[in-house]
């Protein structure tokens, strides 16, 4: 990994992936965080986005369950970090396949 890989968060807004996503910008990446829309809709969620806006992480709205999206922002990256739970497997598959396809990871 270069010294300005450009990183994608998946679930940047959980109570972890909101350390990992602060702690790749503050690093020097370019990093991206996948955000579901309905968390602006979350106030205390939505102070986090206000937080990674105001720290230049770019912000891609979208789930693991839209795969056109999902593509999308694998495509913009050179790394793809999922810290989701284990009771998230199934859609940690769904990235997987979403990584094989986009081909640039």
């Amino acid at each position: 990994m270069s010294a300005t890989s450009k990183i994608l968060i998946i679930g940047a807004t959980g109570y972890i992936r909101k350390h990992i996503a602060e702690a790749s910008f503050e690093a020097g990446h370019p990093t991206v965080a996948l955000v579901r829309k309905r968390a602006v809709f979350d106030p205390e969620m939505l102070k986090l986005i206000e937080n990674f806006k105001n720290s230049e992480i770019k912000l891609h709205y979208g789930d693991l369950h839209d795969k056109g999206i999902l593509l999308d922002a694998i495509k913009q990256v050179d790394v793809v970090i999922s810290a989701r739970g284990e009771s998230q497997i199934p859609d940690q598959m769904k990235l997987i396949a979403a990584i094989k396809e986009a081909g640039n990871i």
